[in-house]
């Protein structure tokens, strides 16, 4: 196509291609939905290596199609004009024809790296790229970038970050979105780098770590398909409200397979709440709680203070404090966790209290007695007193008893934390129906690696198991009955029998996907995890993260400034050496794209003034307003924040508003708000009817707002024992507009 052609013409031409792809994707997903219609109607017949390879095949369409509807939205981004006269559209996925020639490129392609590389000073053999912006299937505009200044010679237009400046000045929805069209190069080379090894990524607010998170998972999983679909990835965020608020990225990116979790959701069964005391999650956080655990779990291998009395069936037998010490130690010599190795204690004491029951039947018969005594060892299995001299000597625990128990009984706690002084146990002791907390997941998760799974051999488990088992055999035994008289009504003689049929038409279940097989094993080894606010994590969630992927193979994005747990770390050093020593790598993004230049530079200004060095990443775009500080009478704070709302939706301009407080106010600002705007209020990253978001600086971690109103900005300071984190978090938030309002004192540096 010529390059004379009028701009209409360009985009009419545009267009058109796009219309062509958006043909090819519905025939391809009718394709792929005909495939698996045909093979999910072929039923279950043949032999199992046959139903085999049908589950597989119908995994395989089902996994195509889910990601063909995925990315229907805003296909294709751009489109590069090569010094060989070639041209070549980047989009979501890769398209081609029925004859295999290419359409477009998927933007995790090696070809498709110049998009994102490529600059005027090295060109990288591209002449020009175009940003095509597409408003759902309709191409609304074009934006070039000509590299090549002899284009400019021949009529092409000179045009400069529209795309990128449009998506910034974007109002914001309560989702996130991906920013594939317009990924900049040193965002780039980060998302491209290696697998291997653990990747660090410092960057301060609204540098984009987040979405470089998301699309570097997507860009692994497209390189490391074979290696990572079946090991799957990991991505852990700071809150519920984040993860709602990027849940449709990497599906907009075609990956539907990755695992998405807070802290509090890593352990199987377990939904925490956060830690809302410092001091405990401080204590808690500590790479010693590993050590108590392990106590814990030793001190409920117990030795009787005296001998103790058995009644066998009448027999009296002792068992003794040395029998006890014995088993216990050949127990613990196997290596196994606390579960495991009890049933190598259980089967020697019961040998042992069996062979001390034979021998006292013998003694009181007489000699020449030699009745056969085979039932005896059933006798002191089943005895109450044996089962509750072996409890009590070694108790199967499952890791939500062991941790409550240990939390709530002061003298457990003693017991297993000879390092704590009585203040620092006083702060972890609770009730024991207090819910479990994030900081509570990784004690649970070190309880169960060192419990391991529950003996199934005793108790209660040992009788769900055979009413299991019993009802399997008989609903087995009644589907043979029923299938044998199937076969004598149709006739059917000798040619086959009723267990291979009934096999072959066995119900097969629904194959699960790796991400869903992992979100429900704790045990599961992840070939990579990504994590995001990862300033925040204590020594022991590193822990458990370390444990949940072998490789050690991460991505790690988080701003060290921003910390503001008590058990967050200081440096990426004092985070990583403990579990990787020196082997990870730093990198650092260095440009702002979300928060206006004197937004930024007023919370830089505040973190440098409460002595907190900060990296000050380079704004791209300079805002309308500059930060307004609105000092209030005491006890006038939400009277005042009720009088500016009108102003500040204004500015908003129908995107979302965030009232960051902190927790103490939550409640009362949250009322008062519902009462004058109902249904428009929420909490986390808003929604469709929630415009305005009243949330804690701890659940803004992580999300955007176009205008953000704080309370009480020293506060927020202070409560964080002077670290900036949870005040330097509320002030990033905004990409337009920033308003504090303040009954007390307003932190040095935020007025200038």
């Amino acid at each position: 196509m010529p390059e004379s052609l009028s701009a209409h013409a360009e985009l009419e031409h545009e267009r058109a291609y796009v219309a062509g792809l958006y043909r090819r994707l519905e025939e391809l997903r009718a394709e792929k939905q005909e495939q698996l219609a045909r093979v999910r109607g072929s039923g279950a017949v043949g032999s199992m290596q046959n139903i085999s390879e049908r589950d597989a095949f119908a995994t395989m369409y089902e996994d195509r199609l889910a990601q063909l509807n995925a990315v229907d939205d805003r296909l294709v981004f751009g489109r590069l004009d090569l010094d060989d006269g070639d041209r070549r559209y980047i989009g979501r996925i890769g398209l081609s024809t029925k004859d295999l020639q290419q359409l477009m490129v998927d933007w995790r392609a090696p070809e498709a790296g110049a998009f994102y590389q490529a600059t005027a000073f090295e060109r990288l053999g591209v002449r020009r790229r175009r940003h095509l912006i597409l408003q759902g299937h309709q191409v609304k505009g074009i934006e070039d970038d000509v590299l090549d200044s002899t284009m400019l010679a021949e009529g092409a237009s000179l045009q400069g970050e529209g795309a990128l400046l449009a998506a910034l000045n974007s109002k914001r929805t309560g989702a996130m979105s991906d920013i594939v069209g317009t990924i900049q190069a040193e965002q780039d080379r980060i998302i491209r780098a290696p697998m291997p090894g653990i990747l660090v990524v410092q960057g301060g607010p609204g540098t984009g770590k987040t979405a470089v998170a998301l699309h570097r998972a997507a860009y692994l999983l497209y390189s490391h398909r074979e290696r990572l679909k079946s090991a799957g990835v990991l991505l852990v965020g700071p809150s519920n409200s984040f993860m709602k608020y990027i849940e449709r990225v990497l599906p907009s990116l075609g990956e539907t397979g990755v695992v998405m979790s807070t802290l509090g959701g890593l352990m199987p069964g377990i939904r925490a709440v956060p830690e809302t005391d410092p001091a405990a999650a401080e204590i808690k956080g500590r790479l010693s709680m590993a050590d108590v655990v392990a106590n814990a779990v030793a001190n409920r291998q117990r030795l009787p203070a005296e001998p103790r009395k058995l009644n066998v069936e009448g027999t009296i037998l002792t068992l003794t404090p040395r029998q006890v010490a014995r088993a216990r130690d050949r127990a613990r010599a196997t290596g196994k966790p606390h579960n495991a190795a009890r049933v190598t204690f259980v089967k020697i004491l019961l040998r042992e209290l069996t062979d001390q029951l034979r021998e006292a039947l013998e003694a009181s018969s007489g000699p020449g007695n030699n009745a056969d005594r085979a039932y005896l060892a059933e006798d002191v299995r089943t005895s109450r007193d044996v089962r509750v001299a072996l409890n009590l000597a070694w108790m199967p625990l499952t890791p939500e008893k062991l941790i409550r128990e240990l939390l709530s009984k002061p003298a457990h706690l003693e017991a297993a934390t000879p390092e704590l002084t009585d203040a620092e146990r006083n702060v972890l002791l609770r009730s024991a129906d207090a819910p479990w907390t994030e900081s509570d997941v990784p004690l649970l998760d070190e309880a169960a690696e060192l419990l391991g799974e529950m003996d199934a051999s005793s108790g209660r488990e040992k009788a769900q198991q055979d009413a299991d088992r019993a009802r399997d055999i008989a609903n087995a035994e009644q589907s043979l009955r029923n299938v044998d008289q199937s076969l004598r009504d149709i006739g059917i003689n000798g040619l086959v029998s009723a267990e291979d049929l009934a096999g072959y038409n066995q119900a097969q279940q629904n194959r699960l996907t790796a991400a869903e097989r992992a979100s429900g094993d704790r045990t599961w080894a992840f070939g990579h995890i990504v994590v995001d606010e990862a300033q925040e994590l204590s020594a022991m969630q590193w822990r458990l993260l370390m444990r949940r992927c072998p490789l050690k193979s991460f991505t790690v994005v988080g701003d060290i400034a921003q910390t503001s747990s008590a058990a967050g770390a200081e440096s990426w050093q004092q985070a990583l050496e403990p579990f990787a020593g020196s082997r990870w790598q730093l990198e650092e993004l260095t440009v702002n794209y979300r928060t206006p230049a004197q937004i930024a530079q007023a919370a830089v200004r505040m973190a440098n003034a409460a002595g907190q060095v900060v990296s000050a990443p380079k704004a791209v775009r300079d805002g309308r307003w500059h930060p307004v500080v609105d000092r209030v009478p005491a006890g006038r704070t939400v009277e005042h924040l009720l009088a500016i709302m009108p102003e500040e939706l204004d500015a908003a301009n129908g995107g979302l508003l965030a009232v960051i407080a902190a927790d103490r106010q939550l409640p009362e600002v949250r009322s008062a708000l519902a009462a004058v705007y109902g249904r428009r209020v929420g909490g986390g990253a808003g929604g469709l009817e929630q415009d305005i978001s009243v949330l804690g600086p701890q659940e803004a971690k992580g999300l955007e707002f176009d205008a953000v109103v704080v309370l009480e900005p020293g506060e927020l300071l202070h409560r964080t024992g002077g670290r900036v984190g949870d005040l330097y978090v509320a002030m990033t938030r905004p990409t337009q507009r920033l308003r504090l309002l303040a009954e007390g004192e307003v932190p040095e540096g935020i007025e200038g």
